[in-house]
């Protein structure tokens, strides 16, 4: 017993700790129907939120497979999907979620992007193919026109690009340095040598960009790219060609800004639905089973903070959850859940009493009968999470993962905590 105290205390400890950074009690605002004043979280919630809370930008993009086998679409699909995380990670977006969607024959690709203030410039970055190309000019070209042919040196063989600026020369904006892996190192000097004295062009998605004069055999694997851009398009430019090429071709079909203002209003809002739904099962508890349902609360209080503290950590075991609107309404749905073992349980323990059992084996008696229908109806709750998380989108992914978490924090709490608990007070 005083192992299994020490226990939760120290868990309880550990748990607060890790809510505690970061809460805000500066800010208030009036509960609607009380016309009271509460203080709010939303200020600096200590917990990362999602899109829909934080605000910030979401694209949709649909690939087009026509030009890919029908056995290799899944493998571009989920290519094109990496390869975007790449960029994402690289532009330094925080918490961005990235995910595939297949409807019927329809192939597309869900980004949401915590936090970005401006729609266009991140669909910008993600939804370029950025396919890097080097281009010699053939002997016959015309005075007319020029004749533009292929070199086999493309942006596969880069190894880094990285943003320089020039010491000197007619061009001094930023530019963009490229090395070569060994193989685009070998080719590039054989372009180089054949080229001397000739321009060598270089192509972004078939658009021109620049023809520098090659002045001599560039061994080694470096070279610059110049082509008046502003820093900011410079810092684009190496964060495609680092990321790498799409293996298909996409199109943005949906792209939108969800103010942060409208994100907030939903915390609060949540805050509120949360607290009022706390409160109303704590006073319920206290009011129906008087002793063991205040013994309950505090359970549901330890059980609130323990689900606070796995979405803040994830207990090191699964990354800190990204709490969306769904994911809260899931997290006040489980806390009506948390009290369903204690009920159960109570019950139990009221018809051992009845039948003349002390109040210590109606505690052992109850727990271990009321155990299997807990078991059972616990475990066909994580199934439905299960089935929502695997076969969902991003929110419903939300609400099952907060769903899952509440569900087993709530046997942890009812079988260990409360019985703990209980068996102190009896005794």
């Amino acid at each position: 017993m005083r192992i299994r105290i020490w226990l939760i205390f120290i868990l309880i400890i550990l748990a607060s700790f890790a809510i505690s950074p970061g809460i805000n009690l500066s800010q208030s605002f009036k509960v609607p129907f009380l016309n009271k004043e509460i203080d709010s979280l939303a200020g600096n919630f200590p917990i990362k939120l999602g899109l829909d809370l934080q605000g910030g930008a979401q694209l949709v993009l649909e690939t087009k497979m026509d030009q890919i086998p029908a056995g290799d679409r899944e493998a571009a699909l989920e290519s094109a999907k990496e390869i975007i995380e790449r960029r994402v990670n690289l532009f330094g977006v925080s918490e961005a979620i990235v995910q595939t969607s297949k409807i019927g024959e329809t192939r597309r690709i869900l980004v949401d992007l915590p936090g970005i203030k401006d729609a266009s410039d991140a669909a910008n970055l993600v939804g370029k193919t950025a396919q890097l190309e080097f281009r010699e000019l053939a002997a016959e070209a015309s005075q007319s026109g020029t004749i533009d042919i292929p070199t086999g040196l493309t942006g596969a063989d880069l190894k880094r690009a990285q943003v320089v600026f020039s010491q000197g020369g007619g061009d001094t904006g930023p530019q963009v340095s490229i090395e070569f892996n060994p193989e685009g190192a070998t080719k590039f000097a054989e372009i180089t040598k054949r080229n001397i004295g000739k321009p060598l062009a270089i192509f972004l998605d078939n658009q021109f960009i620049s023809a520098p004069t090659v002045q001599q055999e560039i061994v080694g694997g470096n070279a610059v790219i110049s082509g008046n851009f502003s820093t900011d398009e410079a810092k684009a430019l190496s964060i495609q060609l680092n990321a790498g090429a799409l293996p298909v071709p996409i199109e943005i079909i949906e792209q939108r800004l969800i103010g942060p203002s409208l994100g907030a209003e939903s915390v609060k809002a949540s805050i509120i639905a949360g607290v009022i739904g706390l409160l109303t099962v704590i006073l319920y508890m206290a009011f129906y089973y008087r002793v063991l349902g205040i013994i309950a609360d505090v359970a549901l209080v330890i059980y609130t903070v323990f689900v606070l503290a796995i979405f803040q950590t994830g207990l090191f075991l699964i990354p800190p959850v990204t709490l969306t609107l769904p994911g809260i309404a899931g997290f006040i749905l489980s806390i009506g859940m948390a009290v369903d073992a204690n009920i159960l349980i109570f019950e139990r323990m009221k018809e051992e009493i009845r039948w003349g059992r002390s109040r210590k084996l109606a505690l052992d008696f109850g727990f271990n009968r009321a155990w299997v229908s807990i078991r059972d109806s616990n475990i066909s709750s994580l199934i439905t999470a299960g089935i929502l998380y695997s076969m969902g989108t991003g929110l419903i992914k939300g609400f099952a993962i907060t769903l899952a978490i509440g569900v087993l924090v709530s046997m942890f709490t009812a079988i260990f905590v409360t019985k703990t608990i209980l068996k102190l007070f009896i005794k």
